[in-house]
């Protein structure tokens, strides 16, 4: 089983917008084209509320509250418990479910997500749940820099910041060395 890609979808689904079911329907990439032609009305709700505890899990993580974060997931992990099985056609094409046959979209998704979370926190550490140092943006991250150090979602955010603090250091510095101008020397009448 591929750890990381189901910790990724607990990512996509915290930075995802769940405003109705077409937005819902955005997360599910093309291998899962069946969760996006079964999910209904009813899981919105149930990953708007996923969506929020996960968001709580970076959060924890990102301030150093290890145990809040382990707590959350463990709380998850008992909401979508994993049920692994192994399902296929023939022999080519045997792969891994983490949910019992005929579960809902949202526990298959959910379970998948939360226990790839959960694994990838106890192989790095809830330090490596991030979220963007970017105040514009918010999404959250894995960071799996070599020496976690990551601080940004993407290029694009930490550029944009990083552009933001210059231009900011830059008027500062102008408004500094703003003088007043010298009052000019009086005349002196010629003789």
């Amino acid at each position: 089983m591929n750890f990381d890609a189901y910790a990724r979808t607990g990512v996509d689904l915290v930075n995802a917008r769940l405003d109705d079911l077409d937005d819902l329907r955005a997360i599910f990439p093309d291998e899962n084209a069946w969760m996006r032609d079964e999910v209904a009305e009813r899981d919105l709700t149930i990953f708007r509320r996923a969506q929020k505890r996960l968001r709580d899990v970076f959060e924890y993580g990102t301030s150093g509250r290890d145990a809040d974060a382990v707590t959350e997931l463990n709380a998850l992990l008992e909401a979508f418990p994993v049920q692994p099985r192994i399902s296929g056609h023939d022999s080519s094409d045997w792969h891994m479910h983490v949910t019992s046959r005929g579960a809902s979209v949202s526990s298959e998704y959910l379970a998948g997500a939360v226990w790839g979370l959960s694994v990838w926190l106890c192989e790095y550490g809830s330090a490596r749940f991030g979220v963007c140092a970017d105040e514009r943006c918010g999404n959250v991250y894995l960071d799996t820099s070599s020496n976690c150090c990551r601080r940004f979602c993407s290029e694009r955010c930490a550029t944009r910041s990083h552009v933001a603090a210059h231009r900011a250091r830059k008027r500062a510095a102008i408004g500094d060395q703003v003088t007043v101008p010298a009052q000019p020397e009086p005349l002196t009448p010629v003789s």
